[in-house]
């Protein structure tokens, strides 16, 4: 039975880590901030003081975190020992998924790109899709993690269909919002828009959770608007040609978020309400982090 170790137990990599250890498996898991690992002790969970001292004998090593900067930081203060098989499972983007398959090889470990799609939900239900391109060592912690193990390549195929995945989930969320924000300007129930929907050829399961989330101002965070940001421009900067408008609002509407500031009661959906000015300051640091592409390309998300 493989020891794994879990870097970054936070709203994906809690419930991960504790799935492992519901089917037997050897768990040891870390997080800059111990106290949010620590309720894991309670499935069996081994928490450790430092993230060197949780891949110390680990033959598995799960990455959980926010970005691919902490990716690397935490692997070079830890060091997995050679031989051990590296589960890469955050969301970092194609740039800095090179870069720590470098690190992997001069650590000698072997490398295994493995993003997810799903949030708090779905981590927590062991229901996530797991997008791999091989090789299978860490098939065995794959298969508890998530309800589906997408097998694709070649090295590096995963990491792009993530972000056409993310590019797909962000437009599916900004549509609800757009449509349920312009039922309330026109004056009718925006329920009708989901009812109008439902069961007929555009109908979508997650404009039905989306939307009945937004019209009843049920906003519990299942993820955090920085990391929501942080994906959006992992999107926009993997496009050369294509424009993702859908991208581009839920960008925009991420860093308003992420910044603290909140629109008026009656536009908490969306960001309409902000004027061409507020707008554009908005979008000026976004473009600012896109070295791809013509700013004139997005401009139809406004």
């Amino acid at each position: 039975m493989p020891t794994v170790a879990l870097l970054g137990t936070g709203i994906m990599g809690f419930p991960m880590a504790a799935n492992l250890a519901r089917v037997g498996l050897q768990v040891k898991a870390w997080n800059r901030t111990r106290a949010k690992a620590d309720p894991l002790a309670e499935f069996g969970v081994e928490v450790a003081d430092s993230a060197a001292m949780a891949v110390a004998d680990a033959d598995i090593v799960v990455t959980m975190l926010a970005d691919g900067p902490m990716v690397i930081n935490v692997l070079e203060t830890a060091s997995p020992r050679p031989g051990a098989v590296l589960s890469q499972m955050s969301t970092v983007g194609t740039e800095w998924t090179t870069r720590i398959a470098a690190l992997a090889g001069k650590l000698g470990v072997v490398f295994v790109d493995a993003p997810v799609l799903g949030t708090k939900q779905p981590a927590e239900n062991g229901r996530l899709v797991v997008l791999v391109p091989g090789p299978e060592e860490a098939a065995r912690v794959l298969d508890v993690i998530g309800s589906r193990t997408l097998w694709v390549g070649p090295a590096g195929a995963d990491t792009k269909l993530k972000l056409v995945a993310n590019a797909w989930v962000l437009a599916l969320t900004n549509a609800p919002a757009e449509s349920i924000g312009l039922a309330e300007d026109l004056g009718i129930d925006p329920n009708l828009f989901l009812e109008a929907i439902k069961g007929g050829g555009v109908d979508v399961p997650y404009a039905h959770l989306k939307g009945r989330a937004m019209i009843e101002a049920e906003f519990t965070p299942s993820f955090p608007a920085r990391l929501a940001l942080k994906d959006a421009k992992l999107v926009l900067d993997g496009a050369s040609a294509a424009d993702l408008a859908g991208a581009w609002a839920s960008a925009r509407g991420s860093y308003v978020r992420s910044c603290g500031f909140a629109p008026p009661a009656n536009q908490s959906r969306r960001l309409t309400g902000l004027s061409p000015t507020a707008r554009l300051a908005i979008d000026r640091p976004l473009r600012a982090t896109d070295g791809r592409g013509s700013p004139g390309k997005r401009r139809t998300a406004r």
